[in-house]
């Protein structure tokens, strides 16, 4: 069985959306100063590198992560690769992109993943992100995860209609993956967001396997 980690390494200094938190990973104790074993604390927000939404992160009286079902999270997978000259993914540019008839989770593979292989910690805003019109195509064709490769599944100046368009209907988004490297197809899909009590978002570990 071929696994493949499509998780961003988080580290210190590392890239983050503009108005969170930054992300501090420091050792608390440290052998090489005389402690007894080696202990780091990490600072950052949830919505730090690869992570789950959670209903609750833009639905008032949502669902929080540890609320999430987790089957939804774990199965056939199909990954797409958006050409790099799409700025957008639209419901014109969905149409286009022959997504399967019953297909439940659906990983966008775009430019975007270039950023992460070459550990860029540049925020940038013109990201490839799913807007309006493609959330709702997304919902009307039984997605039920929506993964993509940057820090939000929604444009920088809209964030807010793609994310209750998804989370309203219970659908997960999967964002911060890094698809370098990974051919279009269907693979099964492992997610698994940190157990945060009533939280917004969540890291989380994600895989493929074939």
């Amino acid at each position: 069985m071929d696994i493949h980690d499509i998780s961003v390494t988080v580290y210190g200094g590392m890239v983050k959306w503009p108005d969170n938190p930054p992300v501090i990973l420091e050792r608390a104790l440290d052998m090489d100063k005389g402690d007894a074993a080696n202990v780091s604390k990490l600072s950052a927000g949830v919505h730090t590198a690869t992570h789950v939404d959670a209903p609750i992160h833009f639905v008032p009286g949502g669902k929080g992560v540890d609320a999430l079902d987790l089957q939804q999270l774990i199965g056939p997978a199909l990954v797409v690769r958006v050409d790099d000259s799409v700025p957008m993914i639209t419901a014109q540019v969905l149409e286009s992109l022959d997504i399967p008839p019953g297909t439940t989770r659906v990983l966008f593979h775009t430019r975007n993943s270039a950023y992460w292989a070459q550990g860029d910690t540049t925020f940038h805003p013109d990201f490839v992100a799913v807007q309006a019109d493609a959330a709702t195509w997304l919902v009307e064709h039984g997605l039920r995860v929506v993964g993509v490769d940057y820090l939000s599944v929604a444009p920088t100046d809209a964030g807010a209609p793609t994310h209750q368009i998804l989370l309203k209907a219970g659908v997960i988004p999967i964002e911060g993956l890094n698809l370098t490297g990974i051919e279009p197809g269907m693979y099964d899909l492992i997610c698994l967001p940190v157990k945060l009590r009533d939280c917004d978002g969540a890291p989380a570990r994600a895989i493929l396997t074939r």
